[in-house]
């Protein structure tokens, strides 16, 4: 059975370029991607273009348009497309587990101008409760689909090390450096040495792996503005994080770190939860 690649589609520029992040990946990993737009109600008009009789119809047309348009890139795989209603964070979280999806992308921005962010609203939501890694991506038309360069942040947390199976898998596929950045962020010598401890561990994995990577050790008030400006000096096109949940009395929070990072990084996030320790079988 092959991979399933879900993609939230609201037809905004940034819901495109995260499709073209999915048929990127797709093309390597040879997996389906299934397309998916959520609408309110019957009666929802249109975001995308001036309000119709049937949105729902429009809605079809135009995925069958972008299927005609990418489905000669995707020779060893299919490109398909779901409409549901309801909530849109939930719907595209069922649907990655109702086909046991290996990966969601989403656009970290949604269509502007609308009384809500379609995409944008919901991608800190999708993060917090898929049931396997996301990739957020926010618009830059000047921004080339590549992944040679994923830049890895560890910590002095136990779970930091939990995003490095999966960032391996996509740096086989895609024969990419790892860049494992070492984030101190306290002066503490005992936190300094548990950081040292990990990047190690992980540069002993990378080399068993046989993968490419870079070492390097940051002071860091701020982790998510370190690990945004090392990215940007750094040409990365992905950052690997671990999303930290916070429970409320009514509800689970996307932690401050990972929200930080959907929403002001220019380049891709890889979100993966903590909760998980995704196990990804290295044959490409």
């Amino acid at each position: 059975m092959k991979k399933i690649i879900i993609v939230g589609i609201d037809f905004s520029n940034c819901s495109f370029q995260a499709l073209e992040y999915a048929i990127m990946i797709a093309e390597k990993t040879s997996s389906n991607i299934l397309m998916v737009w959520v609408g309110k109600g019957k009666d929802l008009p249109s975001v995308y273009i001036p309000q119709v009789i049937d949105p729902r119809h429009e809605v079809k047309k135009q995925f069958e348009e972008l299927i005609e348009k990418h489905k000669d890139r995707l020779t060893n795989s299919k490109l398909m497309y779901k409409v549901r209603n309801g909530k849109v964070y939930k719907e595209i979280v069922n649907q990655a587990k109702y086909h046991d999806a290996f990966l969601i992308v989403t656009g970290s921005h949604g269509v502007s101008g609308f009384e809500e962010f379609w995409i944008g609203s919901n991608a800190n939501k999708i993060v917090t409760y898929a049931p396997c890694p996301v990739i957020t991506v926010a618009y830059n038309k000047k921004k080339k689909m590549k992944l040679k360069k994923i830049i890895l942040p560890i910590d002095n947390t136990r779970q930091t090390r939990q995003k490095l199976p999966f960032s391996c898998y996509l740096a086989k596929f895609f024969d990419a450096e790892i860049h494992v950045v070492g984030l101190y962020t306290s002066k503490v010598k005992t936190l300094r040495s548990i950081v040292d401890s990990y990047v190690k561990q992980v540069t002993k994995h990378l080399d068993e792996l046989e993968i490419k990577y870079n070492k390097v050790s940051l002071v860091a008030e701020n982790a998510t503005q370190t690990t945004l400006e090392y990215a940007k000096e750094n040409g990365g096109d992905l950052i690997a994080i671990m999303t930290e949940q916070e429970t409320t009395t009514s509800n689970i929070l996307l932690g401050p770190y990972a929200q930080q990072m959907v929403n002001h990084s220019k380049t891709p996030v890889l979100s993966i939860r903590t909760r998980y320790i995704y196990d990804y079988k290295l044959e490409t």
